[in-house]
């Protein structure tokens, strides 16, 4: 039973922002954001990058679900990413 409990202790990640921006589209509300997050366990940190597909109903930022990315917080990737997209938007 004991086991049971810390495994769940361990199993719960709490979300912090570090920071975000948001680039809007559409004419409905639609938003992709962009940010730094960092996940916390009992067992440590991890910061990573999201880009996240959301909208905004009835004044509330909603997300969607299965639209979200997550890289690594590494400048290589990062830049790899943006030149790849703006290559496949020329």
């Amino acid at each position: 039973m004991e086991q049971a409990q810390n495994e769940n202790r361990r199993d719960e990640v709490r979300f912090e922002v570090i920071k975000a921006q948001e680039v809007t589209f559409g004419d409905k509300g639609d938003f992709i954001e962009i940010a730094r997050k960092k996940a916390i366990t009992s067992d440590g940190e991890n910061e990573f990058i999201s880009l996240s597909r959301g909208y905004t109903m009835e004044g509330q930022k909603r997300f969607r679900k299965g639209k979200t990315l997550s890289l690594p917080v590494d400048k290589d990737v990062v830049e790899g990413v943006v030149e790849s997209l703006k290559k496949v938007i020329s």
